[in-house]
């Protein structure tokens, strides 16, 4: 812009006062824009041109919108004496003096470096070098100022300096480039490299407007990673700033407008190119940031390269400060004290893949969520499929198992740091979304490790995206960005191309025909590993066979520990006490920990039951050393069996848990009666194929055991050469024929009822077990096969001196024991005398000719059947003092004392 010597009609003010100001800008080499002091705000502003000089105008770009318009060149030394002002005056304090101010209101006048006029004559010193010529028109004599410049000028011209010089000065005008035909193209040819430039302008506090030297692209810049309040344009022209953005903008001004800078362009996103200013007094970017200015943007904060955590932590402290855009800035974790916000804990359970339960210092429990994270999930059609199947999160959304899998592995009983970004309020149900509960969100570090980081690098989650004024996320974020961006190139897991992986994993938890077939597999296996997924009480947990790829439940052998309280028919059972304890003690020490498991046997639902080992601990021995079981007469069996009683003896002695009220009561004599007639005693081996739920069992004689799979044998290698046709027998009751068990082979059975076609009751008669199958399952017996040549092997017996407990909790407890202790197991039998039904016997084990019936008796789980033949009485009375023994020590069905004594048959007991 050239300026125009003050017109000569214009009378000059008689005495014009000295005026002091900063230099803002340098429009040409005559002109400046001075700027105040600011106070409360940006300072007022006036541009003032130098008198009696003229320079070059500066290159004009045409009007957009008007195709008649042409760029303006530079004229020659134009560029060179802005230049000159530019590095003399920008950010300097200068005096000057309004000599003209003309109708339009343009001012000119004499400027001086410096605080008075002692300092540089600017006008002075443009003509010395040449930069500027000497308006002589009207020159009066009386003036020395106007002689002074005249004088200088015809010096310059000796000298040739400058525009004075030869050749006309082409060489010094600038080939502007006002648009780049592939901005992209254009900033990736540059790799980053910082490129000199002069911010020509200052649209806002993140936009400017920059020359690139030294090929003169005039481009605008945004400033990567933030964004400032912007001025608005409104539909008449006018435009309206946000809160803050004229104090941003000057902000910006004041440090960078027409300074020398670099600049590193770093991306172009939609025709915008991003970029960020390097300036020897500091970044702006994060000064911008620091002082409430800006606020931090992600999508373009990932392509910035000076370090994006600089910029979090550049905004963090404005927050923490309330400055500016901040002043009612509450951060998500202000209502938390310091310790509640940062702390460390244990972590005890790994929930899905983007939570975990965590022990504090305190002993109190805590969920914590990871900030900013989503875990595996279905969507689409995906979450439609299989409806009717019972869906498990943790196996069937894909990488599920293995994001809960890699944190289980890396976190589960270790201390990790924690750091609370933001508590997530509770939300209610809306339309296809559940309800949530308040969620305290937080980065956790092991190691120096993010685990979230690590979670996402490997693509097991993704990160979420927020609105852009959305506080509410980790203060790692950018960090999270990152990762996820590494994995999607990288194809890591979520992201993979490849198919998804599939986890076929069978749950036998309750499917007793299952665990039947199960159970010698796993007995002959020995020790085998296994994942503790869940703790339902102190001694009944789930587990993970990671071998057999399976889901059993377990039930600790050798203890019975306190139970926990349950929902029943007739309301809630009270717990016992200690048994919330005895649950929290197996969940810390076991709860998703790798483990070895012995299998020795199940019960009648299908639950395996043995002993567990963690790092050289057994599980059973722990409880017990803890006070918090009791020894079970069963674990008289085990290798074990010492170190427990040891356990218990030594608790008990100091009155522990829940031996605190336990008293050592003298047992009751009872009188001997002489026997008149001795008792026979012939046990016999036999083999316990089926318990019922009266506690009545069905077993095989040991001897005829060989002619029993012979024949089966036989049979099963006949009916494979001769299949029969299947659908094609009509089962009628009573009759015997053969049926496929869940096996796939082929059994005696004896139809009991037929409901349907569908549904016929069948008794296999070798194994005393009853099942409704499909006619389609049964077969004609082959008569070779039949009850005549071998006959039913399964015999029903029935406990002798004792009474089965009818209440249906207490009669279920012991058949549980039983199952646990005889099914599938060798054992002696001795007929002692006849019943309704069946015989009455008693039980020996085969190892230890310990008597099963006394057993119950002595755990309190059963009654004595007080049997009046004189032959039996030893028998009786050592039943009986076995049960005044349980009575005292209030075991099981006497917790509560002999509640026989109200002779109360609504109780469902009678003497």
């Amino acid at each position: 812009m050239a300026s125009v010597s003050a017109p000569s009609q214009t009378a000059p003010a008689p005495a014009a006062p000295l005026q002091r100001g900063i230099v803002k800008m340098v429009l040409s080499g005559c002109a400046i824009i001075v700027r105040g002091q600011p106070r409360g705000g940006p300072p007022p502003e006036r541009q003032i041109n130098l008198s009696n000089i003229r320079t070059g105008a500066m290159a004009r770009r045409a009007a957009q919108g008007q195709p008649d318009t042409k760029d303006t060149p530079d004229e020659p030394w134009a560029f060179q004496a802005r230049e000159f002002l530019r590095k003399k005056l920008i950010g300097k304090e200068v005096c000057f003096t309004v000599e003209i101010k003309t109708a339009l209101g343009r001012e000119y006048g004499m400027v001086y470096l410096g605080k008075d006029t002692s300092g540089e004559n600017i006008a002075e010193s443009l003509v010395i070098e040449g930069l500027a010529t000497v308006r002589r028109e009207g020159i009066r004599g009386n003036n020395p100022e106007q002689a002074r410049l005249c004088e200088m000028e015809d010096q310059a011209k000796a000298s040739k300096k400058s525009m004075w010089s030869e050749g006309g000065g082409a060489h010094t005008i600038r080939d502007m480039k006002y648009t780049i035909e592939n901005p992209r193209n254009f900033v990736e040819s540059l790799h980053q490299k910082p490129i000199n430039a002069i911010i020509e302008h200052v649209r806002d506090g993140s936009v400017v407007r920059a020359l690139l030297l030294p090929d003169y692209y005039l481009v605008t810049v945004m400033l990567s990673g933030i964004k400032c309040p912007t001025f608005k344009r409104e539909p008449d022209g006018t435009e309206t700033p946000e809160a803050f953005a004229a104090e941003a903008k000057f902000f910006t001004e004041s440090r960078l407008l027409q300074r020398d800078v670099q600049i590193i362009l770093e991306s172009c996103p939609n025709q915008v190119i991003l970029g960020t200013i390097l300036h020897p007094n500091g970044n702006i970017t994060e000064l911008l940031l620091k002082e409430g200015f800006a606020r931090c943007v992600d999508w373009s904060m990932a392509v910035y390269s000076q370090g994006a955590e600089k910029l979090r932590a550049a905004e963090r402290s404005a927050k923490e400060r309330k400055v500016r855009i901040w002043k009612d800035y509450v951060a998500p974790t202000a209502n938390l004290d310091q310790k509640d916000r940062q702390f460390v804990a244990k972590v005890m359970q790994v929930v899905n893949a983007d939570a975990m339960v965590v022990k504090l210092n305190s002993g109190e429990y805590k969920t914590i969520h990871l900030s900013s994270i989503r875990p595996p999930r279905i969507e689409g059609e995906e979450k439609n499929k299989d409806k009717d199947k019972r869906f498990r999160p943790l196996y069937d959304i894909p990488y599920m198992f293995e994001a809960r899998e890699f944190l289980r592995k890396k976190l589960i009983g270790k201390k990790v740091n924690v750091t609370v970004d933001y508590i997530r309020a509770a939300t209610g149900p809306g339309e296809g979304t559940p309800a949530f509960p308040e969620r305290t969100c937080a980065t956790v570090t092991i190691g120096g490790i993010n685990i979230a980081e690590a979670l996402v690098s490997k693509g097991l989650a993704t990160v979420i995206r927020y609105r852009q004024d959305d506080d509410q996320r980790s203060s790692h974020y950018d960090e999270l960005l990152a990762a996820e961006a590494r994995a999607i190139k990288n194809g890591k897991g979520l992201h993979s191309k490849k198919e998804v992986p599939i986890h076929r994993v069978a749950d036998i938890s309750g499917e007793t025909q299952k665990a039947k077939q199960f159970l010698p597999f796993l007995q002959r296996a020995g020790r085998s590993e296994a994942v503790v997924e869940y703790v339902f009480s102190g001694s009944r947990l789930k587990l993970y066979m990671p071998k057999e790829t399976c889901l059993i439940t377990f039930l600790l052998a050798g203890i019975e520990c306190p139970r926990s309280s349950r929902n029943l028919p007739g309301g809630m059972q009270v717990a016992e006490p200690f048994s919330d304890e005895a649950t929290l003690f197996t969940k810390e020490l076991v709860l998703q920990r790798e483990v070895e498991v012995e299998v020795e046997s199940m019960d009648k639902a299908g639950n395996f039951i043995g002993w567990l080992h963690i790092e050289g601990v057994n599980l059973s021995v722990a409880l017990v050393e803890n006070a918090l079981s009791k020894v079970h007469f069963t674990a008289e069996r085990s290798a074990y069996y010492k170190t427990l009683v040891s356990a218990e003896e030594a608790c008990r002695q100091r009155k522990e848990k829940i031996w605190a009220n336990y008293e050592e009561k003298p047992v009751e004599e009872v009188v001997h009666v002489s026997e008149e007639k001795e008792r026979v005693a012939n046990y016999r081996p036999v083999y316990i194929t089926e318990i019922t739920d009266t506690l009545h069992f069905y077993a095989q004689d040991v001897e005829t055991g060989a002619q029993l799979e012979s024949l089966m044998e036989t049979m099963r290698a006949e009916i494979a050469a001769q299949p029969p046709v299947e659908g094609s027998y009509a089962a009628r009751r009573g009759e015997y024929c053969i049926a496929k068990f869940a096996d796939g082979e082929w059994y005696r059975a004896r139809v009991e009822k037929v409901e349907s076609p569908a549904k016929v009751h069948v008794f296999y008669v070798d194994y005393g077990n009853r099942e409704v199958v499909s006619s389609t399952r049964l077969a004609a017996i082959p008569p070779a096969f039949s009850t005549r040549t071998l006959p039913a092997q399964a015999t029903e017996y029935a406990f002798a001196f004792i009474q089965v407990p009818q209440d249906e909790d207490a009669r279920a407890d012991v058949v549980d024991c039983v199952v646990r202790d005889i099914q599938n197991i060798q054992c002696l039998l001795n007929v002692e005398y006849s019943g309704v039904t069946c015989p009455h016997v008693t039980l020996q084990f085969g190892d230890t000719k310990d008597d099963v019936g006394l057993g119950l008796v002595k755990e309190g789980l059963v009654m004595v059947d007080v049997r009046k033949e004189k032959h039996l009485q030893k028998m009786v009375t050592e039943y009986l003092n076995s049960q005044e023994s349980a009575k005292s020590a209030r075991l099981n069905i006497w917790r509560y004392g002999d509640f026989r004594a109200d002779d109360a048959d609504e109780f469902g007991y009678s003497r």
